[in-house]
């Protein structure tokens, strides 16, 4: 992937974006943070639309309208709780990024707002998770022409803390 990331600090569902991705917990059904965000800002058909799917896996992605929000889509993520890191979750939060980008990329959508996956209640810790996102980024996605532009947001913005690093 060739393009631009923005790094943001701000309300997710808010922006003018393709998609967005959610950092929801394995039920779909909302919740707290920006999982519970999301479900408020895109109202109650995203809600009536997760439970339709059923569930998500930690790692893959499910894909709904916007509904109500000003994006096309919400990508619904699983990331990994965290263990201390033997427990597979580096893979699995690889695995998050990688599925919503190659969503993306089959959908040819031009742009994607990310969350801090997993930084939240979720534990994982803010450093190593964007190491795995912008080295990812960084390095690129072979075969993939979009999207080109990533926005990474986070209320208390953990990826400019982690930006100072690169």
């Amino acid at each position: 992937m060739k393009g631009r990331i923005d790094i943001i600090q701000g309300d997710i569902t808010t922006l003018s974006v393709d998609a967005i991705v959610n950092a929801a917990n394995s039920g779909l059904l909302g919740g707290g943070g920006v999982d519970g965000a999301i479900h408020r800002a895109a109202g109650p058909e995203l809600l009536a639309a997760c439970r339709e799917i059923g569930g998500c896996p930690t790692g893959e992605v499910r894909v709904t309208p916007a509904f109500r929000l000003p994006e096309h889509y919400v990508f619904h993520k699983v990331g990994p709780v965290w263990q201390g890191g033997d427990a597979g979750e580096p893979d699995l939060l690889r695995a998050c990024y990688r599925n919503a980008l190659t969503e993306a990329s089959n959908r040819e959508l031009s742009s994607v707002a990310f969350p801090a996956i997993s930084c939240g209640v979720y534990g994982y810790p803010h450093q190593a998770a964007s190491e795995i996102l912008l080295m990812r980024c960084m390095s690129g996605w072979p075969g993939m022409s979009s999207p080109t532009r990533l926005y990474l947001s986070c209320l208390t913005s953990p990826w400019q803390i982690c930006m100072n690093s690169f």
